[in-house]
């Protein structure tokens, strides 16, 4: 398997070989959308390699609409983990809860 960082590098040189980097972010969501889209369908027929590609895809829209919105996927799952790594709460039917969520209701 390769390094992520290795992938998100060639996703971002592709993106930016097909002008993509400079793209309207909107089309971009919309494209996350369909990809989540693929996903929830994946997820909802146990289809595992669907739901295997449907993720891959979605990173690399992710990837793409960070660098139209002029950041780095890599800060922003930085910035991401940075905000729940010390999060506390439990798992509710199925779904974890944060705990200042569960002290609110």
């Amino acid at each position: 398997m390769r390094d992520l960082n290795v992938l998100t590098d060639q996703i971002e040189m592709w993106a930016k070989s097909r002008s993509l980097h400079g793209a309207e972010p909107e089309k971009q969501m919309l494209k996350l959308m369909e990809e989540i889209g693929e996903l929830s369908e994946g997820l909802a027929k146990g289809k595992k390699e669907v739901v295997k590609d449907s993720i891959g895809d979605a990173f690399v829209v992710l990837t793409i609409l960070s660098m139209q919105c002029e950041t780095d996927i890599r800060e922003c799952v930085e910035y991401a983990y940075n905000e729940i790594k010390d999060r506390k709460g439990k798992m509710v039917n199925g779904v974890f809860v944060k705990e200042s969520d569960l002290q609110e209701g």
